[in-house]
């Protein structure tokens, strides 16, 4: 049988999995359900599987007949804080949570291409280890490779994928070199004095400085870097403070992320604390500032882009993989890339009649499931491609 036969076979399970990820979102390391459901299913195809990795994540081992390499496939598992305002059958369950950025799909995926792979077992050169990672959102991957998932056996390359919403149903997006961009989250606290609003006088008002922080960092990526130089972004996610209108606050917290296209942002942070310490000084307040690092800029291994590239061809019209793809959006999958050579690729899943065409973390997200069964070809082809594993087309 081919493999497109076999894929297509399963896809009524795979669509049933995606339904029943996306109905019970579970957010970074708290995915106990997620992880269960996913470890049985890798046990009942007979795989050498581990559990409570990071937590919550899980490695299946597939050994082939035959030695070879090691490939490592990856999908991740959390959801997002977002209530979710799609009216479909399969609606999140789960108050203030829904899969808003396809991950649900991603695990439905490598599980269905993992039951595709264990059926030519006897016909694979090597090992694949599937590894279904917690925490995505908040760069769980770095602590599944802490905990020893690139060993035992040692991986030699990594694959993952990701549906995109920007990109249309039937298209792949695989480029070398640099595809995402690091990030590092901030949290600045602004400390005043609380008082009366009908006194302002006799306080130190912490929003007035944090509203000029908001606006005057901005500077940074408009008036003092190149921008053919270096690609920076600022941008605030969270602003909290005050608990009724008549009433000054203490202090004023935000929170936000610094993305960029380069090695480090080390040096626009700095411009950054510059500037909030000259606005905190000229409105008499004190702050606390910290950066965190949440991924490091995503590149790809040029050997293993071609590698998908020359299988993604074989799956879809050539005008239908783009090449000319750079996000300023984070993936962790960037801790992988950094230790084997890896590959990093879209799967186009924006649809605008079928209402799949809203953008990654937005209450209405939604995927475009007949392009499903696209990644589990693509993870089955470029897994078997990668150990020189011959099989029908």
């Amino acid at each position: 049988m081919k493999i497109k036969e076999e894929v297509a076979n399963l896809n009524h399970e795979l669509i049933e999995l995606r339904r029943d990820f996306h109905m019970h979102p579970e957010l970074g390391f708290e995915e106990r359900r997620t992880s269960k459901v996913v470890s049985d299913y890798l046990e009942n195809l007979g795989l050498e599987v581990k559990s409570g990795i990071a937590k919550t994540g899980v490695v299946g081992l597939l050994r082939g007949k035959k030695a070879g390499g090691t490939i490592l496939l990856r999908a991740d598992m959390d959801a997002l804080p977002i209530q979710e305002e799609n009216e479909i059958p399969y609606k999140s369950i789960s108050k203030g949570k829904m899969h808003a950025c396809g991950h649900d799909g991603h695990s439905a995926m490598l599980l269905v291409a993992a039951k595709v792979l264990c059926q030519h077992k006897d016909e694979i050169n090597g090992n694949i280890k599937f590894v279904f990672q917690p925490a995505e959102e908040t760069a769980g991957a770095g602590f599944m490779i802490e905990e020893g998932v690139l060993e035992g056996p040692h991986v030699d390359a990594a694959l993952g994928l990701h549906l995109e919403t920007p990109l249309k149903s039937g298209e792949i997006g695989i480029t070398a070199g640099l595809l995402m961009a690091g990030a590092d989250y901030f949290k600045l606290t602004i400390q005043g004095r609380g008082g009366h609003t009908g006194e302002p006088y006799s306080s130190i008002d912490p929003i007035i400085a944090a509203a000029n922080v908001i606006t005057a960092v901005q500077i940074i990526q408009t008036r003092e870097i190149d921008v053919l130089k270096r690609t920076i972004l600022i941008a605030f996610g969270r602003i909290e403070g005050g608990v009724a209108p008549n009433i000054i606050p203490g202090k004023v917290e935000l929170e936000g992320t610094v993305r960029y296209l380069h090695q480090s942002a080390e040096e626009e942070e700095k411009r950054f604390e510059r500037i909030v310490a000259g606005i905190c000084e000229a409105y008499r307040t004190k702050y606390e500032l910290e950066f965190m690092l949440s991924n490091r800029s995503l590149s790809n291994d040029s050997k293993m882009a071609e590698l998908v590239r020359s299988v993604a061809q074989k799956l879809v019209p050539r005008n239908h993989i783009v090449s000319d793809i750079r996000s300023m959006g984070g993936e962790d999958f960037s801790e992988f890339a950094s230790k084997v050579p890896s590959a990093f690729y879209l799967i186009g899943t924006g649809n605008k009649e079928k209402e799949t065409n809203y953008p990654h973390h937005h209450a209405r997200f939604n995927i475009d499931e007949d392009t499903l069964s696209t990644g589990v070809e693509m993870h089955v082809r470029t897994a078997l491609a990668y150990l020189g594993s011959n099989l029908s087309p």
